[in-house]
């Protein structure tokens, strides 16, 4: 299999619901690092998983919509615990709709799968992995 992983980061805020966790129910704020790693069994016709300079544009893209955003006020995770596991997968599945749409360019679509991966410290991360 090979890969290909770029990386940006989001600043996000939030807060959760449930005694697990614990100080966290209150606001707070979370900086993330944030890799996408795209995965085909073989390489394209010039050679390449897909085309770093889109991958990198189309991420920054996707995490736009989720930077210096509180959360808890969006409505799309309204009752939602945004957990790192949980936007993980948030992220993977909006690159996996912009590579079905084309918008990582033609080559894109013989992707097998995207991990996206979200550092919360240097001791720390979540990742999810799905197929296309």
């Amino acid at each position: 299999m090979f890969s290909v992983t770029v990386r940006d980061h989001v600043m996000i805020a939030h807060s959760f619901r449930g005694a697990v966790f614990g100080p966290a129910q209150r606001l707070h704020g979370a900086t993330f690092v944030v890799d996408a790693t795209f995965k085909r069994t073989e390489l394209d016709a010039d050679n390449i998983v897909v085309d770093i300079g889109l991958a990198t544009e189309r991420l920054r893209e996707v995490l736009s919509a989720l930077n210096y955003r509180n959360l808890d006020d969006e409505p799309e995770f309204a009752g939602i615990n945004t957990s790192t596991e949980y936007l993980a997968k948030v992220i993977a599945d909006r690159l996996a709709d912009l590579v079905g749409a084309g918008a990582l360019g033609e080559g894109a679509r013989g992707l097998a799968g995207i991990a996206v991966t979200l550092h919360e410290s240097h001791v720390a991360w979540a990742s999810y992995e799905r197929p296309l």
